[in-house]
């Protein structure tokens, strides 16, 4: 599976020397639920499986690799996730891994357009300060190719 490889990378998870501490961008829901996640050095949430947090894990970080621009309506990936390449090649089938993560956060980022639009442009402010973006190029045909196979 394409995200296995997280929880012996976890590069995502720690702040590199000479960086501020990460403080995880979180949705109205999560920040009454949480409060607050701060990764100081590495998060506290990292276990030897990688993240521990299950279920209330924060949507910033499930969309990691990925981060979206609410202001183009665009999907970047972070080029130090040694996943990029996987990732990209992976868009290309509908059943992969890559497609399926795209599709949830698609999902999800639909409903915080509507419901929650601060979040998405500070998380993205966020993701472009401490991460070095690039654009996903030609996502759209990937993602009709999923709706219609999804719908039928």
């Amino acid at each position: 599976m394409l995200f296995d490889h997280c929880a012996e990378c976890q590069r995502c998870c720690n702040v590199e020397a000479g960086y501020p501490p990460l403080d995880i961008t979180l949705t109205s829901t999560e920040k009454k639920k949480l409060g607050s996640v701060c990764i100081e050095t590495r998060c506290e949430h990292l276990g030897p499986q990688g993240c521990n947090m299950g279920t209330e894990k924060p949507f910033g970080c499930s969309l990691y690799p990925l981060s979206y621009n609410p202001k183009n309506k665009s999907f970047y990936f972070d080029t130090d996730c040694p996943l990029m390449d996987d990732y990209m090649l992976g868009l290309k089938d509908a059943d992969s891994d890559a497609s399926l993560h795209l599709s949830r956060m698609q999902e999800t980022i639909s409903q915080l357009e509507q419901t929650d639009p601060k979040f998405l442009k500070k998380n993205h402010a966020v993701d472009v300060t401490y991460f070095d973006l690039k654009k996903i190029p030609a996502l759209h045909s990937t993602t009709k190719q999923f709706k219609k196979k999804s719908h039928t």
